[in-house]
């Protein structure tokens, strides 16, 4: 079966299976907040950030400030996938977690009340980017977190189904980030929403506290770390241990290929929710409602599909689900622009229904795939690295690339070959971890029969 490389084995503590919905509860319910915090900004970015805080030249100039700025807050994630992945596989992941969850929650409440250019000059801007800079910290952070709480608990032969929970908080923060917004821009007129009424979904930041404090009181560390902390304990009488130093020295090959492999994904998504409502808003003149509309029905069915996805690799495999996502994306790349162009929210819809469709295929099974590509050890670390390579190669630059091909071309097929180079690194990237994948899996499977024999 082909399966990813490395994959390990579950711990023979098998928890109650109370406290493995309640873990899973509780790493869904994170993922979706963190994630909430972290797309209001770029919705925002898309539709006020601009003018409140980059006042100066021409429109595309400051959309472009703007995205710059969505950026940085990618380029900031792997700083906290680093530290929190080599604190999480030495300290524990549920710390860190909550660490994660607290950062994101002050960081977003404080854009939320930060004055514009017009109050405080210069300084907005710049406490902007700081802020940005806080939230992609802990996004970093909080995502290895979650994803091992609910793989590390998940029992035997359903760890594409445990990660997934994780996976449907990208889903479930775009439906309400979309859904504030939409409420929001209601219930104001348009000046009162540039004037205060895009800060409302900011301040919902602030439940993410309460969710840390539940993590932090009632969620207990997974067993899988607590075998691996023996381990490490048992290394440190002897060696110094640190998991980004075995990272960086022996496994650095696995977290560049796991970036590779889903830059092109999270590039496609944010070029979906972010890059998509500047560019038919501003360049196609279709109204800001109807659009986030269409954004919040499509992440809709993706709470179906990632699931349904991650099940599938439970059973046939996760590199195979994987590819044939990375595939459609790439086939589809140029038919998404082709019906974005034509300024229908029907063939909008369609367009972005059926990118969305190959994005849950690749995104379903892919917190247990990075999961199994290192051992718990290592694991927080190594993963984390991987998603956040992928994040600031891929999404972080997206809309803001996006925005430049659109400019300097002057055809939103640019956009497509952008995202048909990416799905090539990604095939590429994929086919290299399935070879590496077959003779890990002859070796194990030879080591079982070995022990089976003496055995016997």
């Amino acid at each position: 079966m082909d399966t990813a490389p490395s994959a390990q084995p579950h711990t023979s503590t098998a928890p109650a299976a109370g406290n493995r919905r309640r873990v899973a509860t509780a790493a869904a319910l994170a993922s979706a907040v963190e994630w909430y915090d972290y797309f209001v900004f770029g919705i925002a970015a898309a539709l006020v950030l601009g003018d409140l805080y980059f006042p100066a030249g021409s429109p595309s100039a400051g959309v472009l400030a703007a995205f710059a700025t969505f950026a940085v807050g990618f380029l900031a994630r792997p700083l906290g996938g680093i530290v929190a992945g080599h604190l999480g596989d030495k300290r524990g992941r549920k710390p860190m977690l909550v660490l994660a969850l607290t950062l994101m929650g002050v960081a977003t409440t404080g854009i939320g009340l930060l004055p514009t250019y017009d109050t405080i000059g210069v300084a907005a801007p710049i406490l902007l980017v700081l802020l940005r800079v806080a939230q992609g910290v802990a996004v970093g952070a909080q995502w290895g977190g979650a994803m091992l709480l609910a793989t590390e608990y998940a029992p035997e032969g359903k760890r594409g189904v445990y990660g997934s929970v994780v996976q449907l908080g990208v889903p479930i923060g775009v439906v309400t980030a979309n859904t504030v917004f939409l409420a929001a821009g209601a219930l104001t007129t348009d000046s009162a929403f540039a004037s205060w009424g895009w800060r409302v979904p900011f301040l919902v930041g602030l439940l993410v506290l309460a969710l840390a404090w539940y993590i932090h009181t009632r969620v207990e560390e997974t067993p899988a770390f607590r075998e691996a902390e023996r381990a490490l304990a048992e290394r440190e009488k002897t060696e110094q241990s640190s998991p980004l130093r075995t990272i960086l020295r022996g496994h650095l090959g696995t977290v560049l290929l796991a970036g590779g492999s889903f830059a092109v994904n999270t590039a496609t998504f944010y070029i979906l929710i972010t890059g998509v409502l500047d560019y038919t808003t501003r360049e196609l003149d279709m109204k800001k409602g109807p659009v986030l509309m269409v954004s919040l029905c499509v992440s809709l069915t993706q709470l179906v599909l990632i699931p349904a996805a991650a099940a599938l690799s439970d059973r046939i495999g996760r590199i195979r689900i994987y590819a044939f996502g990375a595939a459609g994306i790439a086939l589809w790349a140029v038919p998404l622009f082709l019906l974005i162009d034509t300024g229908s929210l029907l063939w909008l819809a369609v367009g972005t229904f059926v990118a969305s469709c190959f994005l849950s295929i690749m995104y379903g099974p892919q917190a247990a795939l990075f999961a199994e590509l290192f051992t718990p050890e290592m694991r927080y670390t190594g993963a984390s690295l991987g998603y956040q390579i992928a994040a600031v190669a891929g999404g972080g630059l997206a809309p803001f690339v996006m925005v430049l091909l659109l400019e300097a071309m002057g055809t939103s097929m640019a956009v497509s070959g952008y995202i048909i180079a990416l799905s090539v690194i990604a095939l590429v990237s994929i086919k290299v971890l399935a070879d590496r994948a077959r003779p890990a899996e002859t070796e194990a499977a030879s080591e079982v029969k070995a022990e089976a024999e003496s055995a016997g």
